[in-house]
């Protein structure tokens, strides 16, 4: 028996006995492979592991109460190795709380820092205490609530979607509906975003990746900048891996922490949408030398994180403090953990924060082969889970196209994003490797023509994006050439200062219609371009309809109008938003751009690139204009599927050429970002432009062609 399946409780558990009594409280030595605590008919198991500590202590709390009514140590006999197990009877797990005290010894430098009064929270928690209001800071220790999971999921079977062919929609759950223009009854949780999913199958997307949800401390780093308060809005602070934020929650769930995140999963999975969970694995808010101590510190601080020589914490999460994680016993507690996200929560996907890290050895040297990182790609549980990685770390570790295991990881894929945001903005010599990310970035995953995976992992390990929560928005990017962070209080020193953004010519706010006009046009070419590119198409909520963070492209701290997203918007750029979620079909009904199919009748290859004559494969350097074509032979429909997309970064008109076909088909415009005269800048099947050989790509623009 498992902590992920439990459920289940054999019968032999209900005539358990109790074998003696501590501090007044009947037990018997427990269930020693079960991690955390867990109800059973006759009382709560309760099982801890430390490896250094020399004693364990039980606390008890009232709910709510700072001060325990109970403490029952452990018994040497209720100890089998490191792990202390006890079975307390007749617990009723409504009225309580609990965490634990662990001795041992105290020698900094060796990194031992054991501290016998400390109160230590469940390292395998599935709920965090407090029930609060978002923003109220936490007095006292953490504490643990024991979870009566009684949901019932069904009998969904799991999503058999392959990476290639979503369409991942990045939000914070938070700010995603707490605007007061989202007008949901519950805004800024998860019952809140229940209410937007209608949105979110009118716009197209399949799949949601949240940011963080584990619990956390929004108020741990919290101060005052301007009279506005700062939080740690973003959640990239982990308190407990097990946890979901109660936070996020619009009712009490006493006892049923997760009810309403389960009600959200399903209402996602019942209208198509998978989820994805934005994890971070590579640290704690426990923090460096002058962070608290919690949980992990407190328990064994060797074991769980990475120390120099003398003690210290190294630092490659840029937070404080780096998880150890390929150490066993930290490397058995992630897998465990994810495990059981994907089977109590029927999660479909995690999206690993710096999980380059998660490939470091105890000293934080790079590992050839990380044991981690081969367990979750090897697990049976996780075997048809999507594992997506942020390929780099704080330390300097870049491993975008090489991520070890990178066949069954995925990987957002920083190359593409800078290298279109520099190509669309009309910088030179960005044409290849541009070129390249739009077919599929064959050069950083094996080849482009493999269909079997053996040789080319592009289609399952390529997750393109030009925006996401770290960064400036779409409409940013074209709005600012510099970071605004001032209202962060860090004098703008915070945030990336290499974003490839280009303002249009006025920086910020403008009435100005052809800066606006600009503005809107090269959102639509960034929009065109990552919807028609092979891989994995990713964007931020709120770039479907020009949401702006003011220039703020690092606003981890901005619980306020500069995160929220502003509704309005949706109503005042309502043609941009039709643009979007026309890009957004176009590529569900094509899936010659998410994958090579067999080859098309029409003879045409099925990838290739071009130069502006559409006959010349090879493209200058230095090319402003190029295009890329995608071929092969639809099974489904019984029909070549053709897909033809040029690009012009020139501030000219551009005269380019289409592939000559069959006498019995022709190229259609379906896309034209400079739009025509009656201002369409798409046409739905049917209605698109017969094209003739050649065509006047405009200023700055892309087009889209059809064959059929």
């Amino acid at each position: 028996m498992k902590l992920y399946t439990q459920k289940y409780v054999p019968e032999i558990h209900k005539s358990l006995t109790p074998m003696a009594e501590i501090e007044g409280f009947p037990v018997r030595p427990g269930l020693f492979d079960v991690h955390g605590a867990m109800m059973l008919p006759v009382g709560v198991n309760f099982t801890v592991h430390t490896h250094y500590g020399t004693s364990c202590t039980l606390l008890l709390f009232h709910r709510d109460s700072i001060e325990p009514y109970a403490r029952i140590p452990f018994p040497d006999a209720y100890k089998i190795g490191d792990v202390y197990s006890m079975i307390v009877f007749g617990l009723d797990i409504e009225e309580f709380e609990y965490a634990y005290q662990i001795d041992g010894p105290y020698d900094p430098q060796n990194g031992l820092i054991f501290d016998r009064n400390a109160v230590l929270l469940d390292p395998y928690a599935r709920s965090v205490a407090g029930q609060r209001p978002w923003g109220d800071r936490k007095f006292g220790g953490y504490h643990a609530r024991v979870v009566r999971d009684v949901f019932d999921w069904g009998e969904v079977p799991q999503s058999t979607r392959t990476m290639s062919d979503l369409i991942i929609y990045e939000l914070h759950v938070r700010g995603f509906t707490y605007h007061p223009s989202s007008k949901v009854t519950h805004r800024g949780t998860f019952a809140g975003l229940v209410e937007k999913i209608p949105y979110l199958k009118e716009l197209g997307v399949n799949a949601v990746e949240l940011m963080p949800i584990f619990e956390f401390d929004e108020t741990m780093n919290s101060r005052e900048v301007n009279g506005k308060p700062l939080y740690d809005y973003w959640g990239y602070n982990t308190v407990g891996f097990f946890a979901p934020n109660i936070s996020y929650i619009s009712t009490d769930e006493y006892n049923q922490e997760g009810t309403e995140l389960k009600e959200l999963i399903k209402a996602f999975h019942d209208n198509g949408i998978e989820v994805i969970l934005d994890v971070v694995f590579n640290h704690t808010a426990e923090g460096n030398e002058l962070g608290p101590t919690f949980c992990f510190k407190g328990f064994d601080n060797k074991v769980y994180y990475m120390l120099t020589p003398e003690g210290n914490y190294y630092n490659f999460s840029g937070c404080g403090n780096t998880l150890n994680c390929n150490n066993p016993i930290v490397r058995l507690l992630i897998l465990e953990c994810l495990r059981y996200w994907a089977v109590s929560y029927r999660i479909d996907g995690f999206r690993f924060d710096l999980a380059s890290i998660l490939g470091r050895h105890e000293d934080g040297s790079p590992l050839n082969n990380p044991p981690l990182l081969e367990l979750l790609a090897t697990d049976p549980v996780l075997r048809n889970v999507k594992l997506i990685a942020e390929a780099w770390d704080a330390g300097g570790m870049y491993q975008v196209g090489k991520f070890p295991a990178s066949k069954r990881w995925a990987e957002w894929n920083g190359r593409y994003r800078d290298s279109i945001r520099s190509f669309l903005k009309g910088e030179s010599w960005c044409c290849w490797d541009a070129a390249r990310s739009i077919s599929g970035s064959g050069d950083l995953y094996g080849g482009y023509y493999s269909d079997n995976n053996n040789n080319y992992a592009g289609y399952n390990s390529c997750v393109n994006f030009l925006t996401c929560h770290d960064g400036f928005t779409l409409y940013d990017l074209y709005s600012y050439n510099e970071k605004h962070n001032e209202e962060n209080g860090w004098n703008n020193t915070d945030g990336a200062d290499d974003n490839r953004s280009w303002n249009c010519g006025i920086e910020g706010d403008t009435k100005d219609p052809e800066v606006l006009s600009l503005r809107f046009r090269m959102m639509r070419n960034a929009c065109a371009v990552l919807m028609c590119s092979r891989g994995t198409p990713m964007f931020f909520a709120g770039d479907e309809f020009g949401n702006s963070q003011s220039g703020n492209n690092n606003a981890y701290c901005q619980d306020n109008e500069i995160s929220w997203l502003n509704w309005e918007l949706l109503e005042k750029n309502r043609d941009f938003f039709e643009f979007f979620k026309f890009m957004i079909h176009y590529r569900r009904r094509h899936p010659v751009i998410r994958k090579k199919l067999p080859d098309a009748i029409c003879g045409m290859a099925p990838l290739r690139t071009h130069c502006t004559n559409s006959e010349e494969s090879d493209i200058p350097r230095d090319s402003m204009t190029f295009a890329v074509s995608f071929a092969g032979y639809n099974t489904e429909t019984g029909k070549d599927d053709l897909v033809y997309v040029a690009i012009n970064a020139y501030w000219e008109d551009v005269r380019i050429t289409v592939p000559e076909l069959s006498h019995r088909c022709a190229w259609y415009l379906s896309v034209n970002t400079w739009g025509d005269e009656n201002g369409r800048y798409f046409y739905p099947e049917g209605q698109e432009v017969r094209i003739e050989r050649e065509f006047i790509m405009r200023p700055r623009s892309v087009a889209v062609f059809t064959g059929r």
